[in-house]
């Protein structure tokens, strides 16, 4: 098997490796091997370049199937320990030569091997042949037979098959670049799962010094920004089943898409029948085009900055910093290429089998300034001592772990998150205990306005969100903390300072605390909401109120109040036509049980006499339905003309 080696690896961070192997083969035919794990990425992604004067004929590789589904259909098994047995088993009635100790051949069909219980069973067994005149049947102890000859074809074939099978690895797959005879100069190229590369991060500042010049707490000192040494290094893994030497490295910072798909196993599906059927495509396929993206306006620098915690970097620290930088030099050429960032490493790479590796891939001076940050919702009670810095290293920053030394000693940890070049990014490190932070917050609804529309009061009302912020300096000096406050939606700032800072979730307040003091921070916002109300819903009590407020003037109040009263005269009127409606029905079902009991009198006699009184008592019954009639055209006309009245006011407001 040609040794073609690894000359150039590109790590991506999501599980995959870009492999490019470049060497010289000769012959027709160049041998690889791959873990099965390996083989659908390897099928999805294999390319194979000759360089030289041959050609790529074509590349072939084993059916996926187990050692024992590859044998199923071959002549010959030989177990490890019984070869020669089993061989001499496997051949029975094909022609071979058996070759004996002293130096005797007989050619012949072998017939079989006989073997007896013993306890030398190799001693005992004997093996028999037909000659090759066919005359006779010789046999021949096993222990003479030093050797066999197979002479038929198919038994050559099955036992060369049977031992490339059992030398091949159960978890390894062997592909076949087919190449037309000659040298070639072979270059394959392929994707193959691999761990992601991490990066690991350095933040060197400057020695802090407090406003008398001695080391301080965070958040004391001088604000001018400072130059950082930002390190970092990459971090990866060789699970190759090799050595790799002098390679060309690459770590790709993003998040190309990528998959498993299944090209290895061989899959039939089952197809249903379908019946043959005249197809029209309806029309051309087409999507519609992404909206323009919003330009996001860069935030405006504090206007107050926090202390500083570093002053200007002493001729000690700028010394550190040059050993620091000179300790592992770096040679990497960052390429913004689209959606993703490579870190192409120029010094070649060694690593052994089995072995990780770190590589420099970032040494540069950052310009940034201290800063006390609060964020209840991430560090309850403190804020959170941070470095803003500004990416100017000219490459993208992958996310990764940061170790932020201040002088020549540990102060903290962060994560850096990713950031493209010329972003700013913050690096929180450590907590300052020593300034506290409180919150207290509120809800409620405030009445800002109402107006008349139609037969509705639209009622105005802002909805408020107060929190107030208490900071407390416990230092010997003054400190300023940026306080982050979430956004909350449509909801507007009013009666609040003016934020210095905004992102797309947060707005942030510079406050100036003096040493041994409380400063609260009032935050509010509001939002506008509105409720129809009936105005014949509306209590004389309710219009009061919003006139005593002055939501109201006099005259509309007034106006309000007139159209209550109409309101109060038409529910009145419609109740007495509810009861004048009642009333009409207790008539009608009098009248109707008078009726069925005239039916059954007759007209002379006592009955006769009953007869005349049900029909006296009918004849009223009817004047009281007519007197009914009359009250209620009466009320009907009233309601008429309230209703007039109330929509006559109600088109004058």
């Amino acid at each position: 098997m040609t040794r073609l080696p690894v000359t150039r690896m590109t790590l991506y961070k999501h599980g995959v490796g870009y492999f490019e192997r470049r060497g010289p083969v000769s012959g027709d035919a160049l041998v690889l091997a791959f873990h099965e794990a390996q083989m659908n990425d390897l099928l999805k992604s294999l390319t194979v370049i000759d360089h030289g004067e041959g050609h790529v004929l074509g590349i072939d590789y084993p059916t996926p199937q187990s050692r024992e589904e590859r044998l199923a259909g071959n002549s010959i098994r030989l177990r490890p320990e019984y070869s020669l047995r089993d061989l001499l088993a496997s051949v029975r009635g094909r022609r071979v030569t058996l070759l004996l100790d002293q130096d005797e051949r007989h050619e012949g069909r072998l017939l079989g091997l006989d073997e007896q219980p013993a306890e030398q069973p190799l001693a005992t067994a004997l093996v028999s042949l037909l000659e090759e005149s066919g005359d006779g049947v010789r046999s021949f102890p096993l222990g003479r037979v030093q050797g066999l000859e197979l002479r038929d074809e198919k038994a050559a074939n099955d036992l060369r098959f049977f031992l490339d099978t059992a030398m091949a690895q159960e978890d390894y797959r062997d592909v076949t670049v087919r190449l037309s005879p000659g040298e070639h100069d072979v270059a394959v190229s392929y994707v193959a799962p691999a761990p992601t590369w991490r990066v690991s991060y350095r933040l060197v500042a400057p020695e802090q010094n407090g406003a008398d010049g001695q080391n301080g707490s965070a958040g004391e000192g001088d604000s001018s920004p400072s130059e950082v040494l930002l390190l970092g290094w990459g971090i990866f893994d060789n699970q190759l089943e090799e050595e790799l030497e002098n390679i060309q490295l690459t770590l790709v910072a993003g998040m190309p898409i990528s998959f498993i798909y299944d090209l290895y196993t061989p899959f039939t599906p089952e197809r249903p029948e379908v019946a043959e059927e005249e197809r029209v495509a309806p029309g051309p396929v087409t999507f519609g085009a992404a909206l323009e993206k919003a330009a996001m306006a860069e935030p405006a620098p504090s206007p107050v900055a926090a202390r500083s915690m570093m002053a200007a970097a002493p001729a000690a620290f700028a010394d550190m910093r040059a050993e620091l930088r000179d300790a592992a030099p770096v040679d990497t050429v960052g390429e913004e290429l689209g959606e993703r960032f490579e870190y192409r490493i120029r010094t070649p790479v060694s690593v052994g089998r089995g072995q990780s590796a770190m590589v420099p891939i970032i040494a540069a001076d950052l310009h940034g300034r201290p800063e006390l940050l609060y964020n209840g919702s991430q560090m309850p009670g403190h804020p959170v001592a941070t470095l803003r810095l500004r990416n100017e290293t000219g490459l993208t920053l992958e996310r990764g772990p940061v170790t932020v030394i201040v002088g020549d000693s540990y102060a903290g940890e962060a994560i850096l998150p990713y950031t493209a070049a010329g972003g700013e990014l913050f690096v929180p490190y450590a907590v300052e205990l020593n300034v506290r932070v409180r919150e207290e917050q509120e809800r409620r609804n405030e009445l800002r306005a109402i107006r008349i529309e139609g037969a509705y009061l639209v009622v105005e009302l802002w909805d408020i969100m107060v929190r107030d912020y208490y900071l407390v300096n416990n230092t010997a000096n003054e400190v300023t903390v940026l306080v982050e406050h979430p956004r909350h939606g449509r909801y507007e700032l009013f009666d609040s300072p003016q934020p210095v800072e905004t992102t797309a979730e947060q707005v942030r307040f510079s406050v100036t605390v003096r040493p041994g003091h409380e400063t609260r921070l009032r935050v509010q916002q509001r939002h506008l909401i509105s409720r129809r109300e009936e105005l014949q819903r509306q209590s004389y009590a309710q219009l009061g109120r919003y006139l005593r407020d002055g939501l109201l003037d006099r005259q509309a109040h007034d106006k309000l109040v007139e159209l209550l009263r109409l309101w109060e005269q038409i529910g009145d009127v419609q109740k007495r036509l509810e009861e004048l409606n009642k009333q009409r029905e207790k008539l009608f079902r009098t009248q109707e049980q008078i009726r069925q009991n005239l039916q059954a009198l007759g007209t002379s006699g006592r009955e006769g006499a009953l007869r005349n009184d049900y029909v006296n008592r009918l004849q009223a019954s009817e004047q009281e339905i007519e007197d009914v009639g009359g009250k209620e055209r009466e009320n009907r006309e009233l309601l008429a003309r309230l209703e007039q009245e109330v929509a006559e006011k109600l088109a004058a407001l």
